[in-house]
């Protein structure tokens, strides 16, 4: 029984056996701190006759027995009784009225009261000689009362109350009654409770008032106070089977070495030697070896879920290594304290400072494109807007086409010095400053955020990468891979790692190369990893809090609370800090990073803005070429009902919308002031029966 983990036991013996036992037990060492006993009324009923030294031996265990109700007709017999006893046998240790003494006597007197239920003259000539059992070699004869179911059937129906308390039968027994709690303390017993078949445990505090409450005021084995937990790790029993993961990716944490020539196992590791120190530092000594998850090919037979489930359906007795505590975890096993930090970090590629591309990462791709192609755009529109009216918009047709592109570029540092003359041109000209203010604003301080300023924690970072269509990565067997599923990442775009090489192959892939964009790990992963590769990578921030590593034990078993006690001492005084030290598996590291971070502008951000600035500079074109053909309608259409082909038509109104508007240039004759006329602009109106030789002639 020592050596067995149970350390509460249910005696149920005769007295004499029972005293017998206790003696061994005192002699084995197990009536000390830790043990509880609890005997059954067939010791408690005769307590009384039992020797001092059995009782001595018995000091902390606990007892029950029916529960005999006080009352002055029980204190009267009590007293009569026992200065009968004492004048009868002078040389007694103790007299005491025993609970089988007031049965036998409620006993009795339930029979006699059923007797005189039964009429006297019937029991008179009802006795016969019971041939059958006659035994030729005893002198006597038993006789049997004929009545005798008639007394039963009566004593059935007595009911009263006794001196052993009340007295009815059910099916032959007495009703269950009331029990008393005892305690042996001393040289005898004391009552700390009743218990009843309705109300369960009640605490006694005076005669008219009980209360529903725990025990207390137990003194158990060892003189404690303290509830026994009721199990301990025995000195001598069976060792402890610690499953271990087969690999966790980061050989810091916990590896398994196999030995090629002997195929044997050997476990290193932080997380191994913090174990090994807590079960060290224990009050007791415990046992243990380890055992690997793993497939008879040396793989691993699962995830971490699918380890510490094994803990549950008994293949083994803990589990060591990197496993979070997560609530689908807490169904199965019982965690110790966590020894780590928790919480899940992002890690990303570092901005390359010395990249000769860095000026262009403050804008997308796509958005690079459109702005370009809406320069043009807004260039070519002011030339069409402006050129029959504007002699800076005049020239050589190398000259339009450096208007074309001079003039939205050179808006972007506000030093174009050409003025606009025409409505619908400065109405283009105004929307267009007012994007290109809020392009170069935007470009700059993106620019700024990515080479000098420390931007705080991005939680929404991972909503990000969540409505992207990228790759993201965590650790293989990791309960991550289920935490981005909840947080609304499609499976697909999810790459499990198994190692850190793997990861980072992955990530200087990136996404577009079937790698993965963001790593998503537990704080001490994010940590090593750093420690390791941080030139190359740094942390966006913690974004979904969760516990940090801890050990798992069966559910109830009491090594969760020493070895707890154990952790936060060797938290205390600083051994799992130096553990991690010499393992260098911690660094610092910070939700929010104090190197800066890639940042980018999209499409989507200027998608508005761009529809407008776009949409108004169509809409003045449409307006211009809508006046231009209205004003020179019969022109147009002289044009376009002749015979010549469809080419030649268009180039015609072209030279002629190519020209420039008269009446604009003679209105602006005042400007040019005391210029030469010979420099001063001239139009050409070509009459209109000159048009047909223009025509053939093109």
């Amino acid at each position: 029984m020592k050596t067995m983990q149970t350390r509460v036991f249910v005696v149920h013996l005769s007295t004499s056996l029972a005293s017998k036992l206790f003696v061994k037990v005192k002699e084995a060492g197990m009536m000390s701190e830790g043990y509880a006993w609890i005997v059954t009324s067939g010791v408690m009923d005769l307590f009384y006759s039992l020797d001092s030294h059995v009782v001595e031996s018995m000091q902390g265990v606990l007892g029950v027995k029916p529960l005999i109700p006080r009352s002055r007709k029980l204190n009267s017999l009590a007293k009569r009784w026992k200065r009968k006893f004492l004048a009868d046998n002078p040389d007694a240790f103790q007299a005491e009225l025993s609970l089988y003494s007031l049965w036998a006597y409620d006993t009795f007197w339930a029979l006699a009261i059923a007797a005189e239920r039964v009429e006297a003259r019937e029991l008179a000539s009802s006795h016969i000689i019971n041939t059958s059992i006659i035994n030729l070699k005893n002198l006597f004869t038993i006789e049997v009362s004929q009545t005798g179911p008639k007394i039963l059937e009566a004593l059935l129906r007595v009911t009263f109350q006794g001196f052993g308390g009340k007295f009815h039968l059910i099916e032959g027994q007495l009703e269950p009654s009331s029990f008393q709690i005892l305690n042996v303390v001393g040289k005898g017993e004391r009552e700390v409770g009743v218990w009843t078949t309705s109300e369960g445990i009640l605490i006694e505090r005076n005669q008219n008032e009980t209360s529903n409450k725990t025990l207390t005021g137990v003194i158990f084995p060892g003189y404690s106070t303290v509830a026994p937990r009721g199990w301990e790790v025995p000195v001598s029993g069976k060792k402890l089977r610690v499953g271990v993961p087969v690999r966790s990716g980061f050989k810091e944490f916990f590896e398994v070495v196999k030995d090629p020539e002997t195929n044997a196992s050997t476990f290193i590791g932080c997380y191994k030697e913090i174990f090994e120190t807590a079960m060290k530092n224990l009050p007791y000594a415990v046992s243990f070896e380890y055992d690997v998850f793993q497939k008879s090919d040396g793989s691993s037979a699962g995830s971490y879920d699918d380890l510490t489930r094994q803990i549950y359906l008994g293949n083994f007795d803990a589990v060591v290594g990197d496993i979070t505590i997560t609530s689908k975890r807490l169904q199965y096993v019982d965690f110790t304290l966590p020894f780590t930090a928790g919480g899940v970090t992002i890690i990303v590629k570092r901005v390359d400072f010395n990249d000769k591309w860095i000026f262009v990462t403050p804008l997308s791709r796509e958005l690079w494109l459109t702005s370009i192609a809406l320069f043009l755009f807004t260039g070519a529109a002011l030339w069409i807007l402006e050129h029959k009216f504007n002699n800076a918009y005049r020239g050589l047709p190398a000259q339009h086409a450096g208007m074309i592109f001079y003039f939205p570029f050179m808006s972007l540092v506000f030093a174009h010095s050409e003025k606009i003359v025409s409505n619908l041109a400065r109405l283009v000209v105004v929307v267009w400053m007012f994007v290109v203010l809020i392009l170069t604003s935007t470009f700059t301080a993106s620019l700024s955020a990515n080479l000098t300023v420390r931007r705080l924690s991005d939680s929404g970072y991972a909503e990000k990468l969540r409505t992207t269509d990228i790759n993201v990565g965590c650790r293989n067997g990791s309960f991550i891979c289920n935490l981005l599923i909840e947080l609304g990442f499609h499976e697909s775009r999810i790459k499990p790692c198994e190692t850190a090489n793997l990861c980072v192959k992955a990530l200087s892939k990136g996404s577009k190369n079937d790698g993965i964009e963001a790593l998503f790990a537990v704080r001490p992963y994010a940590e090593l990893f750093l420690n390791i590769y941080g030139d190359d990578y740094t942390t966006v921030g913690q974004i979904f809090a969760t516990d940090g590593f801890a050990f798992a034990f069966p559910k109830g078993s009491p090594l969760v609370a020493d070895v707890s006690m154990e952790i936060i001492r060797l938290i205390e005084n600083g051994e799992i800090s130096k553990i991690e030290k010499n393992w260098k598996t911690s660094g610092p590291i910070s939700d929010d990073s104090d190197l800066p971070r890639k940042t980018q502008m999209t499409l989507e951000s200027f998608s508005v803005l761009f529809a407008i600035t776009g949409g108004l500079t169509t809409l003045c074109l449409a307006i211009f070429v809508t006046t231009y053909l209205y004003k020179n309608r019969e022109f147009v259409q002289r044009i376009w009902s002749s015979d010549n082909t469809v080419w030649s038509k268009v180039v015609a109104i072209s030279k002629h919308f190519d020209e420039r508007d008269p009446k604009s240039f003679r209105d602006r004759s005042e400007e040019w002031g005391n210029v030469s006329p010979n420099l001063r602009p001239t139009s050409t109106v070509v009459p209109d029966d000159k048009m047909d030789g223009i025509i053939s002639s093109t």
